[in-house]
């Protein structure tokens, strides 16, 4: 089967051919003889009943700076295409939430990868909101009086922007800590978005483990070890990944959340968890595939094609 696959995603000159999802993902797709388009968000428009996107045929390969070549720039009609991957890293902010509007009307006659509905309507740190149980106690809220409610409750909680990515602006505010007033103006004068509490998990010192899943099972995980002194352990602010196994936890965790993913077309996800707790569902732009594979030796994008030929199937 031979599919033609367009990949949105941020600009590939850029990417860590070591460390990028998406490149592994495209990388995988040309080996298993599939064609690939490449194009960048802002790329992508509606035309008059139309979806279309202004891009590039893309070939790619395993050298860093020699990583990849563009055919010659053409407008593609979506519609003509099997498969489209949304791949671009948050903000998940009103442009990201246009192209998910926008994919919408191709899918599912092109299968968009991930539904884009879905991850319109579940960005990481809402979906978990559908899991009180699994999750440590956690608030979303812009009103700073109903925030000091939860610290005092809590004593020591991070705090974060709803739809950040990456660890930035994560802070941890312990029982001693008195920023919180200051942090709210911070966040109030950027935007008018909420934040997100949660209970601090001392846990987090061990690492975040990211679970991923190819059509809501699990495949297997990384452990990423906060740097010194630090509490986030995103690897885009230093963590380190590290091999490590599936506990009956982790396992119990995926068993609830599996068949939501898969029955809303989230063929590749990523979820966080620390300690017993899970904490964030990634299905906009998840990472860590190669990771695993140096680690485990599980090819990830090969079974994330799989599913994905399945359903084309």
């Amino acid at each position: 089967m031979s599919l033609k696959v367009a990949i949105q995603m941020d600009p590939i000159d850029h990417v860590d051919i070591n460390a990028d999802s998406s490149f592994r993902i495209a990388e995988e797709a040309q080996a298993r003889g599939h064609i690939l388009f490449y194009y960048t968000p802002d790329q992508l428009s509606y035309r008059e009943g139309r979806v279309m996107a202004r891009g590039w045929p893309l070939t790619v390969r395993r050298e860093q700076g020699n990583h990849f070549t563009l055919g010659e720039l053409q407008d593609v009609d979506l519609a003509e295409m099997d498969v489209v991957w949304l791949r671009q890293d948050p903000p998940f902010d009103m442009g990201y939430i246009t192209t998910t509007h926008i994919l919408d009307m191709v899918h599912p006659d092109t299968l968009v990868v991930n539904d884009p509905f879905w991850v319109r309507n579940y960005p990481e740190k809402l979906l978990v909101l559908e899991f009180p149980d699994l999750t440590p106690p956690t608030m979303i809220a812009r009103d700073f009086s109903t925030l000091k409610s939860f610290k005092d409750t809590h004593g020591d909680i991070i705090l974060k922007p709803l739809y950040g990515n990456g660890g930035a602006g994560v802070f941890r505010l312990d029982d001693n800590d008195r920023n919180l007033a200051s942090l709210h103006e911070l966040f109030a004068g950027i935007n008018r978005e909420p934040l997100i509490a949660q209970k601090f998990l001392p846990d987090v010192s061990n690492g975040d483990k990211r679970i991923i899943l190819v059509d809501g099972e699990p495949v297997g995980a990384i452990n990423r070890v906060p740097a010194a002194g630090e509490t986030r352990s995103n690897m885009h602010v230093g963590g380190r990944p590290e091999k490590i196994g599936l506990t009956e936890r982790d396992l119990e965790i995926c068993a609830a959340i599996g068949p939501l993913l898969r029955d809303k077309g989230q063929v590749f996800v990523g979820i966080d968890v620390i300690g017993d707790y899970l904490t964030e569902i990634n299905v906009t732009s998840p990472t860590g595939i190669q990771e695993l594979e140096r680690f485990d030796g599980t090819n990830v994008a090969e079974k994330i094609w799989q599913a994905i030929e399945a359903r084309r199937a």
